[in-house]
Formats: C-alpha cells, structure tokens, sequence
C-alpha cells in the first residue's frame, strides 16, 4: 500500500465473533436493493444486508477478502463501514460437499413438512446453503 492510498475502518461482526477490523481501500457489500461500492469518505447509508459475498480489498495490489455473509445490516458513512452479519465464514471455509449434500437433505425435508412455519424455516436454509454454493462457484444455483 502506498502512502497516499486512502483507507476507511472496516469491521464485520458476526454473533459468534468479530471476523474483520481492518484498514480498506475498498468494500463491496451486498445490500438489499443491490451491492453497495464502499470507498473512503462513503456517503451515509444504513442497509439491510442480503446473504451473498462482502468482498473487502485492503490494497489496489491483493485479491479481496471474501466471506459469505447470511443477512444482516451494513453502517456505511464517511467514518466506514461495519456491517452486522447473521452469520459469517470466509468463503474458503466452506465444504461444497457437504453444502450439496445439506441442499439435498433440506429439499427432501421439504416434501414431509407439514405447518407453514416449518415450511419458511428450511425455505430460508435451502435459500442459504445456495447462496453459499453461489460463494463458491460464482453461478446460480438452482
């Protein structure tokens, strides 16, 4: 990083743990209504978070960082950025293997639940595992 690469105070927090406090040149979150470019001096927003990918990039030079994130909320002002996650992993961190094998079991779930608040409960897991195999892959799941 060079010494006039300007940088904004990043943090990602989820309920188990504060995954990331860094310097960052650079964030891309994905907001409810569509991912936010998060840059030094952001003008003020306050966001709902969708599952997806929050890429941070601490200098113009090294891949992002990236971790999944289940939903949450993003507070984005000239300050920076935090965003309070449902849930959090690094995208490395996660087992395609066992996320297609936990898509498959939720979807066979589906057909035996009976009551339609069991039926929202594994819709929104199935929802999840996808998009963390979206993470993954960076295609569609279907």
């Amino acid at each position: 990083m060079t010494e006039n690469t300007q940088t904004f105070p990043f943090e990602l927090v989820s309920p188990e743990e504060k995954l990331l406090s860094q310097p960052a040149v650079m964030a891309v979150v994905p907001g409810e209504e569509g991912d936010i470019g998060v840059l030094p001096d952001h003008s003020p927003v306050l966001s709902s978070v969708r599952p997806g990918v929050v890429a941070v990039y601490t200098d113009g030079k090294e891949e992002p960082r990236r971790i999944f994130v289940g939903g949450g909320f993003a507070d984005i002002s000239a300050a920076g950025c935090t965003i309070l996650a449902e849930e959090a992993v690094p995208v490395e961190d996660l087992d395609e293997g066992a996320l297609r094998h936990r898509l498959h079991d939720l979807t066979e779930d589906l057909t035996l639940v009976e009551g339609a608040a069991d039926t929202a409960r594994i819709e929104r897991a199935v929802m999840l595992t996808k998009a963390k195999l979206e993470a993954l892959s960076g295609e569609v799941v279907l």
